[in-house]
């Protein structure tokens, strides 16, 4: 493990530790309490408005409420629904999708009281391009509160945008790029830096345009991926219909007890089932984080909650259903606990390489039960040695890869901490599939080549609608700091970053997965705090808004 492997997992060991998980789930529940269950009027009274119902073209504002609505799902309907939900299940197990849905659920409150805050101290200076977000709450809320406090929350406003800037680098741009690159090198044979150059050229096009650009091509790219999307996997299930009673059983299952080792999967208990299903729902559908009240902060109205309510739409969206249909293709064709792709001889055994470290001898590649060995594949094997407290037993993935050589295809396999001697649990060897590449597998295993176009054209798209819209939000996080002059330079920075992250030094899901959650970590030790304390002024200010509705005081315009 290299010294930046080891400092991303130490990073996310804190930021992800049980305590925080479970100060956001309450967080979500003590909102949805206030707020009388907000769900229901994000699913009823948010969609009359994105229809345009309450639409003022006086009202201040740069975009409308559905492209406000699109612009943030673009960020969150990205590669989080395609390859985070696949690093989940295949780290956490299947019970991993029940957690997400709670996530899902309670989600929808946390996004409606983050932005009815962001709307409420957004900056209308120039009513056609608002400002807003944790940064422009906290601090104009302490200053609104003391004077004295405004340079306090001018600094608590400049960690906010330092953390965004982390999440935006990380979930938002090389996590989407790297995905892409994957999937495409593994199906096409491109160079991932290729793909990468690609990425960059295209969202830095969109990204000169602002807001009103990147809300236009929002509101076209989005629900089209979607739906484009959404067929294939309907597709799936309807193939594999009489297994999904089943497959529920499984997953509720597995969140309230251990999930058993199978091909591989390796197993994993409950709490880890909480920890991955929870990051990844909420690095998908960004509840709590604070990342989206920025792009709703840009919608043309004059009534706060009216577009918070529109933002709770968001985790459904995103988390209950598009993540939910990733989740069930997975599980529900066997990708997440495949069989081995190729057997080892017998007589190949761990050897001990120094004191407590293990590793195999390098090997001519056996034969593939499917296709052939490119050499350029990640693989693993199955070893018992150690407790592991992931998987709640004593099984652990050797890591190799296979690399071609004059005499052929060789397995050169990297090395295993073990006090105990370790030995092979069943003498396979696994391909590594990694985030998108995961689901593109499930998908074929139905229908070959539906993995390799469609979800393939779904990362792309995906990727770039969630790159356009992070760039707003860094953008914003900027404007804060250090003002406009500063874009420029940034958005050549954001485009060369896609290039970087798909320059090889990511190879894991394990790697990938504490990368994006570093930024996503972050952002939330800023952002919960500060929903707590200006709750009240948020509740305040929905129930206000929803005894005026009931009341009838909103007429559509003529």
């Amino acid at each position: 493990m290299t010294p930046f492997d080891r400092f991303l997992e130490t990073a996310n060991a804190f930021l992800w530790q049980n305590t925080v998980l479970f100060v956001i789930l309450a967080t979500g529940i003590v909102f949805t309490i206030w707020t009388r269950f907000c769900q229901f009027r994000a699913l009823t009274h948010g969609v009359q408005v994105i229809r345009g119902k309450y639409d003022r073209a006086s009202d201040p504002g740069a975009i409308t409420h559905f492209q406000a609505l699109s612009a943030a799902l673009s960020a969150t309907v990205g590669l989080g629904n395609i390859g985070g939900v696949a690093m989940a299940i295949s780290l956490g197990g299947p019970g991993a999708v029940f957690w997400m849905w709670v996530v899902g659920f309670f989600g929808m409150a946390l996004k409606t009281t983050e932005v009815t805050l962001a709307m409420l101290y957004r900056n209308t200076d120039n009513p056609d391009n608002p400002h807003g977000g944790t940064m422009w709450v906290i601090s104009k809320a302490l200053a609104e509160h003391s004077p004295g406090l405004g340079q306090l929350g001018k600094l608590i406003g400049g960690l906010f945008c330092l953390t965004l800037l982390v999440m935006v680098v990380t979930g938002g741009n090389m996590f989407q790029a790297w995905n892409v690159g994957n999937i495409t090198h593994s199906y096409f044979g491109v160079p991932t830096v290729v793909t990468g150059m690609a990425l960059a050229v295209v969202v830095g096009l969109v990204i000169i345009g602002g807001i009103r650009r990147i809300g236009a091509v929002a509101s076209r790219l989005v629900p089209f991926m979607v739906l484009v999307y959404l067929c294939a996997a309907v597709y799936v299930l309807t193939v594999h219909a009489t297994e999904i009673p089943a497959m529920f059983a499984l997953i509720f299952r597995s969140a309230f007890s251990p999930a058993q080792a199978s091909g591989a999967f390796i197993g994993g208990t409950m709490g880890y089932a909480f920890m991955y299903g929870m990051k990844r729902a909420i690095f998908s559908n960004e509840a709590g984080q604070g990342t989206s009240p920025i792009a709703h902060s840009a919608a043309k109205t004059n009534e706060p909650v009216r577009e918070a309510t529109v933002a709770g739409l968001e985790p459904f969206i995103d988390t209950i259903v598009v993540c939910t249909l990733t989740a069930l293709v997975i599980i529900v064709t066997g990708t997440w606990n495949r069989p081995p792709e190729a057997a080892l001889d017998a007589d190949v055994h761990p050897v001990l390489v120094s004191p407590g470290v293990w590793t195999l001898p390098e090997q001519a590649a056996p034969a593939r039960l499917t296709g052939e060995w490119s050499g350029t594949e990640s693989v693993f094997a199955v070893v018992r040695g150690d407790p592991n407290p992931q998987s709640g037993n004593d099984l652990h993935k050797l890591r190799g890869s296979v690399e071609l050589a004059d005499s052929g295809p060789v397995l050169r396999w990297s090395t295993l901490a073990s006090r105990l001697e370790p030995d092979l649990k069943d003498g396979g060897v696994y391909v590594v599939y990694v985030g998108a590449t995961l689901t593109a597998v499930a998908f074929d295993s139905v229908l070959p080549g539906l993995g390799r176009w469609i979800v393939t054209l779904a990362a792309w798209l995906f990727a770039i609608s969630t790159m356009i819209s992070y760039s707003y939000y860094a953008e914003q996080g900027v404007v804060f700091l250090g003002g406009e002059r500063w874009l420029k330079p940034f958005k050549v920075l954001y485009c060369g970053l896609a290039v970087v992250s798909t320059l090889g030094f990511l190879n894991t899901d394990a790697q990938l997965d504490n990368l994006s959650g570093l930024g996503t970590g972050l952002m939330l030790f800023v952002n919960i705090p500060v929903m707590w304390f200006l709750g009240r002024r948020a509740m305040d200010a929905y129930r206000d808004y929803m005894v005026r509705l009931d009341r009838g005081d909103f007429r559509p315009p003529a």
